[in-house]
């Protein structure tokens, strides 16, 4: 009897010691580093709140939260838009239509790596597909440097993730388009109810807690976008696409300041912490199952 009352716990032991080691660990010890003056080299040095202190006097960290800021606000309705628009075109029963979905998912699997290199291309100053177009079909003889320009970079950054990211987006609402009993469609049929209608009537109400999911989902992928901007751009020229997530990496990695790295990691993590308890704040009034 003693055995069996602790064997369950013996089960989830390895999970639990996993969790304090590679997660719970490291954010207090990251808690910690935040008030220290640190470069791995030497031991740590105290320092209070002067890592905080710094990062608010410091007009590139404010910058960088404006960039970050407008990436969001211009990825996530973007990705939304786009994934759904591929869900509903991609919710028909066609033969072949599971290619295509699986098509559109492809670029969600794919390398960032990879995937930035096939960008490069198309948005290179002089030999870019894009700029090769806008002169020969468009005849503009000054197209864009859309990745050293200050007006373009972070834009870019943001069709890429989009593109990249709008397959898994595009998979969710799917999943939830075809959760919908279709005689709720039938009836709206039966009442005169014309596509647009059905659309925003019903599809849009009953698609509420999966917009929901996405939203959140989204904004905190946003809020740590990473790999686009170090594949792509290196957050130049001049600090234009440089993310909150890659400006984090470059303090820790690239000049050594862990303390102040820590400090930014907080900074986000309560910018993620209070757009998320926003949204779930405000879920009940947007997210409902009633139709009519």
């Amino acid at each position: 009897m003693k055995y069996k009352k602790i064997t369950p716990y013996l089960f989830i032991a390895p999970m639990i010691g996993g969790l304090a080691l590679f997660r719970i660990g490291p954010i207090i010890a990251s808690f910690v580093i935040s008030f220290t003056r640190w470069n791995v080299r030497t031991a740590p040095e105290f320092v209070g709140l002067g890592n905080y202190v710094e990062m608010a006097n410091s007009d590139i960290f404010w910058l960088v939260l404006k960039n970050t800021l407008v990436f969001t606000a211009l990825y996530v309705p973007g990705v939304i838009v786009v994934s759904l628009i591929l869900a509903v075109i991609l919710n028909q029963k066609l033969k072949g239509i599971a290619f295509f979905r699986g098509l559109y998912f492809m670029p969600y699997i794919t390398s960032m790596v990879a995937v930035a290199m096939a960008w490069n291309w198309i948005f290179s100053t002089r030999f870019g597909v894009l700029n090769n177009v806008l002169k020969d079909m468009f005849g503009v003889s000054h197209p864009p440097a859309w990745l050293a320009d200050r007006n373009y970079a972070l834009l870019v950054l943001v069709i890429v993730t989009v593109w990249k990211t709008a397959g898994f987006y595009m998979m969710v609402f799917l999943a939830g388009l075809q959760s919908i009993p279709s005689h709720i469609y039938e009836a709206a049929r039966i009442d005169g109810a014309n596509r647009f209608q059905v659309f925003f009537k019903i599809t849009l109400p009953m698609l509420s807690p999966v917009t929901f999911f996405v939203l959140v989902f989204s904004l905190i992928n946003a809020f740590r976008t990473f790999e686009v901007t170090y594949a792509m751009t290196q957050g130049g020229p001049l600090h234009a696409s440089t993310t909150l997530a890659y400006y984090i990496y470059r303090n820790a990695f690239e000049f050594n300041r862990m303390g102040f790295a820590s400090a930014l990691a907080y900074a986000l993590m309560l910018l993620v912490g209070l757009i998320t308890a926003l949204n779930f704040g405000v879920r009940r009034r947007w997210v409902s199952q009633d139709i009519y």
